[in-house]
């Protein structure tokens, strides 16, 4: 069966993944998708577009394939596990990896598809799931001209900025840790800053105001520190995400001998969260650290 005009498929159906193959259909893609979690694609499908039970069974359908999983591992199933998508991939089709990797690991990405006729984005992403709803992310791309030609009007669908960073992968993946490196200190700051507040008896709420308004301030702090204010802690980004990004943000470094004290810092408070126990709660729970703290309770 040929691959129908406008036809796109999306893998991962996560908190970003969700809301990117909902813009895709609001741009009008006929929307193919594949989660391990049948319902949640059924669940998609049931709105328009086609759940499909395996990446090989959405191969046969789409040219182009935007993968959304978490990480390397899970994008090597999704292509070259049983089922998966590249061996049905007509050659010519593109396939865009949005997961936050090893920089070398999306290089060797791409020629290893380049051995099967397939083109590659390295294309890694940020903004939320808010932002994924509203087709208002960022993505952070690299790879050749014929890709982006492939691509046609699907990343535009998808965010409010594509940026295009090399003609061929990895500077994607580079600017992405960066940003990762970024948002796990601002994150583990933030929660510092609002965990001596409390320790201090100021009243959360007025923290936060304050903090929100003042220069100190980060989207970070804004945001994060919101779901401890709720006190919800259902994850959208959980404290495990950050345990591996700011690993891969230290792999990286470490491979050139460059410092980064703060990092590795932070990476050792989500380090600590997770073995605490919170490893699937959201990032903000890296606040739960600190001792002799008493955190906002979650409201009825």
């Amino acid at each position: 069966m040929g691959a129908a005009i406008g036809a796109i498929g999306l893998i991962g159906l996560g908190a970003m993944g969700r809301g990117m193959a909902a813009s895709l259909r609001r741009a009008g893609f006929h929307v193919h998708v594949h989660d391990v979690r049948a319902a949640a694609a059924e669940a998609f499908a049931a709105d328009g577009g086609t759940a499909c039970a395996s990446p090989a069974a959405l191969a046969a359908h789409c040219e182009v394939i935007v993968s959304v999983v978490v990480n390397a591992a899970q994008t090597e199933a999704v292509l070259f596990g049983e089922n998966g998508a590249a061996a049905a991939m007509r050659p010519g089709s593109l396939f865009v990896m949005c997961s936050t990797v090893d920089p070398n690991w999306s290089v060797t990405l791409e020629a290893r598809l380049a051995e099967r006729g397939l083109l590659y984005l390295d294309a890694p992403i940020s903004g939320g799931a808010a932002k994924a709803a509203a087709g208002q992310i960022t993505m952070m791309t690299a790879g050749r001209p014929e890709a982006y030609a492939k691509a046609g009007g699907a990343l535009e669908a998808m965010a409010a900025q594509v940026y295009r960073l090399g003609e061929r992968a990895g500077n994607g993946s580079k600017v992405k840790i960066i940003n990762q490196l970024l948002a796990g200190v601002h994150i583990a700051a933030a929660a510092e800053a609002m965990a001596l507040g409390l320790r201090e008896g100021v009243d959360a709420a007025a923290l936060y105001e304050v903090i929100t308004h003042s220069a100190g301030n980060s989207w970070m702090f804004e945001n994060r520190m919101a779901h401890v204010l709720a006190g919800d802690y259902t994850p959208l980004s959980a404290v495990d995400i950050f345990v591996k990004d700011l690993g891969l943000v230290l792999d990286t470094a470490r491979a050139t001998k460059f410092p980064l004290p703060l990092a590795s810092t932070a990476h050792q408070m989500f380090m600590q969260a997770s073995t605490a126990g919170h490893a699937q709660e959201d990032d903000s729970a890296v606040i739960k650290i600190f001792p002799g703290i008493t955190l906002p309770e979650r409201k009825a």
